[in-house]
């Protein structure tokens, strides 16, 4: 069954309890909302479509076509599998890259000499899982400048550079790649994202939107690179380019993350004299913050460590202006309540919480319980934003929502139950509009009502449609 798209019948609006009814869409908008008159869509719900608030979205698209090492355990293990990759590669000038380490836990470090054993003539490059740090071999460490570095991990500043070397493909092979990805989302619902890509991404959404991705709305951030130029074109958040492309938020880093120990903390990482990076200090970031609001661009600035969020609310207190904060992992006690004074979003990304968990248990030990603290934030009153943070956790809503909801991955004991939030809750975190006369139809169609489903149920949730400003961009219908 295909159905004309200005007209939804037969269905029941999530989380509503009510009779089933017939939507009818017009110029992209909910026109009238009325009592089913039967057949249709069989009572199947309809809800808001989903948004992705931090999707890294080139480097999502690019590590589909990359080796996947993030089943190691080990440096050694790591080696293997580049080892047995390489054995099938026949181009030895052209860099080899993989993805997805995460050596917090592992026996033994990363180094240049583990990956020289493999006998690489390649220039061998792996990004971690939480893209703050690559892992070079010799060759590539000649090639990108870092020759005779002591251990070939370079981290944040460093590694963001060799990331973007390495991310540097033709634009219309990346454009093809990530047309696909953004397909891919609107199968599991996703009507919109947050690319928070390092990169000048207005003319590169113009160019992809121009080409014909048509399935996803993007708000694009603006790096402090970028800023100067921003300014001088008179870009303001929310302003809108075209249909589908608007204007995001400045972002900027203010500190590293858990899993490369660059996250800055209160407390040192155990057995070390380090708290980890700041990477902008408040001196520095402060002209940059005042400079992007006087020019109507929010701000968002990326914060991990209880430290670096706490000197982050300080700055948001100093501009006066809100904002938003991405990641919050680790939050001091008396910095929750400071999130909701201020009129600052916790951006956060549920399923990192999934991953990290064995982590935070080693390095923040102690201190857990106010880690990934989404139900604190929110009975603080905070306005919680939900995303992936792709390619560090899948671009899927659904699997970000089930990590908040359930706290656990698999057959694990949930982790801090205590800080789990409701499905309504995790939802309305992940959605911009809602089913009623005069919204826009960004919607979606699934088989079961999604505010009732539990972690299980998100997880594995079916979407059988997608619409965007009344457009299928996806049907199974």
């Amino acid at each position: 069954m295909r159905l004309n798209s200005t007209d939804l019948s037969n269905v029941r609006i999530s989380g509503t309890r009510g009779d089933p009814v017939d939507v009818t869409i017009a110029d992209g908008v909910i026109a009238a909302i009325e009592p089913s008159t039967g057949g249709g869509l069989d009572g199947r719900w309809i809800s808001p479509g989903l948004w992705d608030n931090h999707v890294h979205f080139s480097q999502w698209a690019l590590i589909q076509q990359r080796l996947d090492v993030s089943s190691s355990t080990s440096a050694a293990q790591a080696a293997a599998l580049l080892k047995t990759a390489l054995s099938h590669v026949s181009e030895p000038a052209v860099p080899f890259i993989a993805y997805g380490f995460r050596d917090g836990l592992w026996p033994d470090a990363p180094t240049a000499a583990v990956l020289d054993a493999v006998e690489a003539v390649h220039p061998v490059v792996l990004v971690s899982g939480d893209l703050h740090a690559v892992w070079l071999n010799t060759p590539a460490l000649a090639l990108y400048g870092h020759a005779g570095h002591p251990t070939g991990l370079l981290r944040e500043d460093p590694a963001f550079e060799v990331t973007r070397r390495i991310d540097t493909v033709a634009p219309e092979l990346l454009d093809a790649w990530t047309d696909a990805a953004a397909r891919e989302a609107a199968t599991n619902g996703v009507v919109g994202i947050v690319d928070l890509e390092m990169d000048w991404n207005l003319d590169t959404w113009k160019r992809r939107i121009e080409g014909g991705t048509d399935s996803l709305r993007v708000e694009f951030g603006i790096y402090t690179q970028h800023l100067e130029r921003a300014i001088g074109l008179g870009l303001r958040t929310g302003q809108r380019i075209n249909d589908l492309l608007t204007v995001g938020q400045y972002k900027v880093l203010t500190d590293g993350s858990l899993n490369t120990r660059t996250a800055y903390c209160f407390d040192a990482y155990p057995g070390t004299h380090e708290h980890g990076m700041l990477t902008m200090p408040t001196a520095e970031l402060m002209p940059h913050l005042r400079a992007a609001v006087a020019a109507g661009i929010t701000p968002t600035v990326h914060a991990i460590g209880d430290h670096a969020v706490s000197l982050a609310l300080d700055a948001f207190a100093e501009l006066g202006s809100g904002g938003r904060m991405e990641h919050a992992q680790l939050v001091a006690e008396k910095d929750f309540a400071r999130f909701a004074e201020l009129g600052v979003v916790a951006s956060v990304q549920p399923d990192h919480a999934m991953d990290d968990r064995d982590v935070a248990d080693r390095y923040w030990a102690g201190r857990t319980e106010r880690t990934f603290a989404f139900r604190s934030l929110l009975d603080a009153g905070a306005e919680l934003a939900l995303g992936s943070d792709a390619p560090v956790s899948p671009l899927d809503p659904w699997v970000t929502a089930a990590a908040a909801v359930g706290r656990t991955r698999g057959a694990r004991e949930p982790w801090h139950p205590e800080q789990r939030i409701s499905a309504a809750e995790a939802l309305a975190a992940s959605t911009r509009t809602t089913v009623e006369v005069g919204q826009v139809a960004d919607l979606i169609v699934t088989e079961v009502d999604p505010v009732l489903a539990t972690a299980e149920g998100l997880a594995d949730m079916a979407v059988v449609a997608t619409l965007l400003g009344g457009r299928y961009t996806f049907t199974e219908l």
